[in-house]
């Protein structure tokens, strides 16, 4: 069998960034379908305050999600690391105590997700007629979040080696399972938002399935075997002190737009469906840059782990070439027809509108993303994980906080809302230019790979 793994630490650098983004791109697309997909649904056949239960529910999930996806990222530099530099035991450890602490990992967030549903949705001031359906959709999508984090372990450990192609293909299967069980439980059972969100658990289970099944099976030193299940004290300490920054600026900038989320639910239930609908072809827009910067994480673990930080930071200027040219085009296209793409998710008039001020408010800021990306995510390779996650925590929460309290004072409006994002994205990336022109990445100062 074809090897699936990418050594990147030899041969053509664009090349292997493209070969290892494109798969990525087209998964992080798939996987942008299962919320999509229910928010498109629930506004075509459903209603306008269905479309915005759901939507408003994002800010929560990514809290929870977000958080445990950080570790997974920790884990994933590990295993990257101990890749490059060929250290197959060390390895091996790496991928078996990851998959032990997911499992811990899954059972806390499945708690901890059904009871912070109420706290959260009042905290949120959402309103009483979208109240009922959006805990209903937590619930139940709490109640299945194993599947989503299974799902992203295995892909992580799979991408750390270079393979992202089996997650892609594994997440495309999911995301057509989710569709057709959406129109399913919507159109033929009636089942409402009940309906969208047994669809979106169902079909992450089977990834996770997918993908696990795919590991055990694996022959390299990568590979998953049950009774090699453990919990390396070293692993587990090297996962925590990358992935645990990675997880806290996931769960609080995820719960900064809780608050972002309650400024907007202060204008009604049109301008919340607007918002989400907003999020999602964001989203959409700007697979681009989020797939290039988890390729050069992988690079720049890889070629650290190697003793080759030369060629780690002519990665890191490829990654920022190929996500400005992408990001810059998809803004464009996003822009321009912004008003098509926002009638595809509602018929309504005013959710439209404010769908379309919310993309032109926002698209002319993407560039600014690119930078904070990139430079986050090459930090991160070389294991400087906590200054990353201290600059994004005060660029998105700290100061886009006081950002938005300040435009409450003064009763600035919907404009002034809006930009708290782009505000907070300029913030990060001149923060993250500094701290990158500053790291041993730039310097030279080679340390030993973890």
């Amino acid at each position: 069998m074809a090897r699936m793994d990418l050594d990147m630490t030899e041969g053509s650098i664009w090349k292997h960034m493209l070969r290892f983004s494109i798969p990525m791109a087209i998964g992080l697309l798939f996987q942008q379908l299962y919320n999509t997909v229910d928010t498109l649904v629930v506004g075509q056949f459903v209603g306008q305050q269905a479309q915005a239960a759901v939507g408003s529910t994002g800010p929560i999930i990514n809290t929870i999600v977000g958080s445990c996806a950080g570790l997974a990222t920790g884990a994933s530099v590990v295993i990257s690391q101990r890749y490059g530099a060929h250290d197959d035991e060390a390895l091996s450890k790496a991928v078996h105590t990851t998959v032990a602490v997911t499992f811990i990992i899954s059972a806390l967030a499945t708690i901890l997700g059904q009871l912070i549903i109420g706290p959260m949705l009042d905290f949120m001031q959402t309103p009483a007629d979208v109240l009922p359906e959006s805990r209903t959709y937590l619930s139940i999508y709490f109640a299945g979040v194993s599947g989503i984090l299974f799902y992203n372990l295995g892909s992580g450990i799979l991408r750390a080696v270079g393979d992202s192609r089996r997650p892609l293909v594994f997440l495309i299967i999911s995301a057509l399972l989710n569709t057709v069980l959406d129109l399913l439980f919507v159109l033929v059972f009636g089942m409402g938002v009940d309906g969208v969100a047994y669809a979106t658990i169902l079909s992450q289970i089977l990834s996770a399935l997918l993908i696990l099944f795919t590991l055990t099976r694996e022959k390299g030193n990568y590979g998953i075997r049950w009774r090699k299940l453990c919990i390396d004290r070293r692993s587990v300490s090297l996962i925590l002190k990358l992935g645990l920054p990675s997880a806290i600026q996931s769960a609080i900038t995820a719960f900064s737009n809780v608050f972002v989320q309650s400024y907007i639910n202060y204008f009604g239930s049109a301008c919340m469906a607007g918002y989400g609908i907003y999020g999602k072809i964001d989203a959409f827009a700007l697979i681009p840059v989020q797939s290039i910067s988890m390729s050069s994480t992988t690079f720049v673990g890889q070629n650290w782990g190697a003793k080759q930080p030369a060629r780690a930071r002519e990665g890191v200027k490829t990654a920022i070439t190929m996500s400005i040219v992408s990001t810059a085009a998809l803004g464009l296209i996003v822009f321009a027809l912004a008003r098509l793409l926002t009638g595809f998710f509602s018929p309504e008039a005013e959710v439209i509108d404010y769908g379309v001020r919310f993309i032109h408010i926002v698209t002319p800021f993407y560039l600014a993303i690119c930078f904070n990306q990139i430079y986050a995510g090459a930090l991160r390779g070389v294991g400087d994980a906590t200054m990353p996650t201290v600059i994004m925590l005060v660029s998105f929460v700290a100061f886009r906080q006081v950002y938005l309290a300040v435009t409450k004072a003064l009763d600035a409006g919907f404009v002034a809302v809006a930009l708290a994002y782009p505000v907070g994205w300029i913030l990060c990336s001149t923060l993250l230019i500094i701290r990158y022109s500053r790291s041993a990445l730039v310097t030279g100062k080679i340390t030993d790979p973890v």
